[in-house]
């Protein structure tokens, strides 16, 4: 690829990652919003059990999912030829690991550490999401209980 390609292609694939972020962090929101109601009248530990939870596996389900969009563009683009060295480069380059026993070529490289700005994104994104929906939990602690209206 020139370098125009991996920068539009890059930047193609990395948008998509994080609309899938986004996407599957809102479902969250929603999914812990309809149980928040519920578990506001219940034990402390089940709240934060049930939180976590939930935002712990759409999360780990997200990032699983943006490697392996990440593996695929890298066997479809010809860069990787089998499946299990993608996913592997896929996952050490998104989590920034990049251990470098697998190097692409020059046309690629770039493309490649588009990768990683997604892995450092999605990471922060999930970090911030986790804090907030905790902080959600917390703050129950200081809300009444709701009445029987």
């Amino acid at each position: 690829m020139t370098l125009i390609q991996q920068l539009l292609m890059g930047s193609l694939y990395l948008g998509i990652c994080l609309v899938v972020e986004a996407g599957l962090l809102v479902f969250c929101i929603h999914i812990l919003r309809e149980r928040l109601g519920i578990l506001q009248r219940r034990r402390r530990f089940l709240q934060i059990s049930v939180v976590l939870a939930v935002a712990i596996g759409l999360i780990v389900f997200a990032h699983t999912l943006q490697v392996w969009i990440w593996a695929t563009a890298l066997i479809f683009s010809g860069a990787i030829g089998d499946w299990n060295t993608a996913i592997y480069f896929s996952l050490a380059t998104y989590t920034t690991l990049g251990y470098g026993d697998i190097v692409l070529g020059e046309g690629m490289r770039i493309f490649a550490a588009f990768g990683a700005v997604t892995g450092l994104f999605a990471f922060g994104i999930s970090t911030a999401f986790l804090v907030a929906a905790l902080r959600e939990v917390f703050l129950l602690e200081d809300t009444p209980p709701v009445s029987g209206r």
